[in-house]
């Protein structure tokens, strides 16, 4: 799959974005899960900033070719939670977990997205604020762009930034994950109490190969407009299947799996954070990395996951699909496991206790072992990995 994402123009490391922003400040805490800045906003000493920015990616084209085969537009709602979901759980996993402010930046091709799709993206967002809201967690929208960039932009791109001020007191620092923690891990498929349908568990990471592995030569031939023309024709729609077949297992087609919204956790770890106060060593949101992303945030640390949650009918499809070696699936997709909580082993019960009452299956998956260097091994039923 690595050696595809490179021939398909995305670099799944991103070595060229980690060597040029290198000597660049990284903060007050650089192995926090996320920047963590002075309080610039209200100087302050006993606060702080933090910033995030991501977006949707490439699932954006999923959301154009299933609104082009089916009609329905109001898939694109869910590239909305995209964009800002990845950016809400990144901060999430410092103990953020209320007063987000968010803005959103839109790039379009108008010939081909109209206005009537610009006006879902923006109400998905605002019915997802107003859920959020229900739960005590409030994102503040404060505007955004839409431009046309049609010269620029083949379909669309949903972007998004959020930014958050809080008490250092409050941060969960990933430093704090030690030898001896549990590591519990929750799960990315289902139906959580605060979502609307059942979740496939695909998150917004790999789609630009579970997009092309999957989906059959009928959207290269229809939609030329959804892909980089440069790319080797073998590497382009190289799947089998149809985005309005069935996924077994499941009561969703293939395009509403591959198009299941982000999944958030920041219920769940609010009401975590009141419920164990000043005991959650780290969260690691296993995105971009899959289940090597601890890597970034540890220090002479072992990581052995030996217990992963199944791996959801969505990722069998695109291992299936795909042939990828299961290595390099758990690397670059969560495969049903995507946020891990880093607690001593006496908490463990009361996080799955939590997580399980938003109706999110939670269980141990690991633990953390002393080491000469970082490491994570994932043991499953698919093999045994190493990580480094």
């Amino acid at each position: 799959m690595e050696d595809k994402y490179a021939q398909r123009g995305v670099s799944a490391g991103k070595e060229e974005v980690h060597a040029a922003v290198k000597d660049l400040y990284h903060g007050l805490y650089p192995k926090a899960f996320c920047k963590i800045y002075p309080d610039y906003l209200g100087n302050d000493g006993a606060y702080c900033n933090v910033m995030s920015s991501d977006g949707s990616g490439t699932k954006s084209i999923l959301a154009y070719l299933y609104w082009k085969e089916t009609g329905d537009i109001s898939v694109w709602q869910g590239i909305a939670i995209d964009a800002m979901v990845m950016n809400l759980d990144d901060l999430l996993c410092i103990g953020a977990t209320d007063n987000f402010l968010y803005t959103s930046i839109i790039n379009r091709n108008k010939h081909l997205i109209t206005g009537e799709v610009i006006a879902e993206i923006i109400k998905g967002g605002k019915l997802f604020m107003d859920r959020l809201k229900e739960h005590g967690v409030n994102v503040h929208l404060m505007g955004g762009e839409t431009a046309d960039l049609g010269d620029c932009v083949r379909t669309t791109t949903v972007d998004a930034t959020m930014t958050v001020r809080m008490k250092q007191s409050d941060l969960v620092l990933t430093k704090n994950i030690q030898p001896g923690d549990v590591i519990i891990g929750l799960a990315s498929y289902g139906q959580a109490t605060y979502e609307t349908e059942y979740n496939s568990g695909i998150s917004s990471n790999g789609l630009t190969s579970a997009r092309h592995d999957v989906l059959s030569k009928h959207y290269a031939e229809t939609y030329p407009e959804t892909f980089d023309a440069v790319v080797d024709s073998k590497l382009v729609y190289s799947g089998s299947k149809r985005m309005t077949d069935k996924l077994e297992g499941t009561p969703l087609n293939i395009g509403q799996a591959l198009l299941s919204p982000t999944r958030t956790y920041t219920p769940v770890i609010k009401k975590l954070l009141s419920t164990i106060p000043d005991q959650v060593h780290g969260l690691v949101n296993c995105t971009g990395g899959a289940h090597t992303k601890v890597l970034h945030y540890i220090e002479n640390l072992r990581i052995v996951k030996d217990n992963l949650l199944p791996v959801p009918p969505i990722f069998q499809l695109i291992q299936q699909e795909s042939n990828t070696d299961w290595k390099e699936m758990y690397k670059v997709l969560n495969c049903g496991t995507r946020l891990e909580v880093y607690v001593k082993p006496e908490h463990a019960q009361q996080v799955i206790d939590v997580a399980q009452s938003f109706g999110i299956a939670a269980q141990v998956i690991g633990h953390v072992e002393a080491a000469d260097k970082n490491e994570v091994i994932v043991k499953s039923e698919h093999g045994e990995f190493t990580y480094n």
